[in-house]
Parts: structure tokens; C-alpha cells; sequence
């Protein structure tokens, strides 16, 4: 995602601010919540496009085709037995670097579990002020212009946004070790990279609901 992740740091400390209670603290903290998961998962990312090139690598260098050579007479021996030694050694390393990335994937998935749950925060959120206020809301925002509404829906993009890219993690890690041809590979390697599900407009929402709730300047 484009952006400037390390600008602010967004945590509880600078959060506190006795002025905002209620409906708003709580919208509040979880734009800030959402900023800190979003850039968790910048750096899962990024861990797991390191990885990802690992196990691209080994398995282009010593699973080439999937073929032994075979073995005519006592001379072909030798070859057979690099080979094979070279496959068995490529099996340990590939299956350690599946592990690693299974690893980043399962962080990713409480990643955005914590997702779900602010997304369920939110639309609490929203139930609460339309029982207070009706369907139509408070008459003037909480912050500068946002509705309740605005933030559920804001919080709605982002969550599946990265559900989806979830779903396409899972399914890169499945098909990455065993593919051989390279060029799929890459593709595979790209798709991880550049996140086609958390777009630009992903983290133009993000920043526009830290400008709103005061996280960043306006």
C-alpha cells in the first residue's frame, strides 16, 4: 500500500483526551486500532514476499521438471545419486520455508480476525446512535463531517478488503511449492508483493478516518 506508514505512531498514549467520551472515544480508538493492525500486516507482508522468494527459489533450483535421470548402467549411478541427494536436501528446505510461510499466514488470519471484531465494534456503534437518535442519526457529527454510518461503511471497505487478500495468501501459499514454471512463479511472487485486493484506495480510507477522528492534522 502507498503511504507514509511511519510518520505517525498511532497507540493508546495518544489516544487519551478527556474531551472526547462516549460514542466518539470509541470510534476514535478503533481508527487508531485500525491503523496499527494495517500496519502490522505491512510487515507480514513484507516477511512473507521474503519467504515467498525463498521457497520460488529452491523450488526452481532443485525441482526443475520433477525428473531424476534414469539410471541405464553403473556409470549413470553417480548422476542419479547427486540428483537424488540434491532433491532430497531441495525437499527439507522447501518444506521448512512452507512452514515460515504458514507461519506469517496464520499471523495474517488474527490479523484479521482483529478486523472482524472492530468491524463488529463499529456497527455496534452504529446500532447505538440510530436507538438514541433514529435512523437519520445525530443532527451534527461527532467529529468534523462523518456520520456513524461513514465510519461502518469505512471500516466495511477495509475489512474486505483484506479478507480478500487473505484469501489469496492462502492460495498462493498452496500453489507456490508446486509450481515449476518459473513465470508463474513470478506471477505468484507479484500478486503477493502488490496486494491487488488493498488497493491505493484502501489506505486513502485509513487516512481519511485518522484525519476525521484527529489522529492526523488536518
Amino acid at each position: 500500500m502507498e503511504g507514509q506508514p511511519s510518520d505517525i505512531t498511532v497507540t493508546s498514549t495518544n489516544r487519551k483526551c478527556p474531551a472526547v467520551t462516549g460514542s466518539a472515544r470509541k470510534i476514535k480508538d478503533n481508527a487508531a486500532d485500525w491503523h496499527n493492525l494495517m500496519m502490522r500486516w505491512e510487515k507480514l507482508n513484507e516477511e512473507g514476499f521474503n519467504v515467498a522468494g525463498n521457497i520460488v527459489d529452491t523450488r526452481l533450483t532443485h525441482f526443475q521438471g520433477d525428473q531424476l535421470p534414469l539410471v541405464d548402467d553403473f556409470s549413470s549411478y553417480s548422476s542419479y545419486s547427486s540428483a537424488l541427494s540434491q532433491q532430497t536436501g531441495g525437499t527439507a528446505e522447501l518444506q521448512d520455508q512452507c512452514c515460515k510461510l504458514q507461519d506469517v499466514i496464520d499471523k495474517m488470519v488474527v490479523v484479521v480476525t482483529k478486523m472482524e471484531r472492530l468491524m463488529t465494534s463499529q456497527r455496534g456503534v452504529q446500532d447505538l446512535e440510530e436507538f438514541q437518535f433514529g435512523p437519520e442519526g445525530r443532527k451534527f457529527p461527532l467529529f468534523h463531517s462523518w456520520n456513524t454510518k461513514h465510519f461502518e461503511d469505512s471500516s466495511r471497505v477495509l475489512l474486505e478488503s483484506f479478507s480478500q487478500e487473505l484469501k489469496l495468501k492462502q492460495l498462493i501459499l498452496q500453489e507456490l511449492a508446486h509450481t515449476a514454471d518459473s513465470d508463474l512463479c513470478m506471477v505468484y511472487l507479484s500478486c503477493w508483493l502488490h496486494q491487488p485486493f488493498v488497493p491505493a484506495q484502501t489506505r486513502l480510507t485509513l487516512e481519511a478516518m485518522l484525519l476525521e477522528t484527529g489522529h492526523r492534522p488536518l
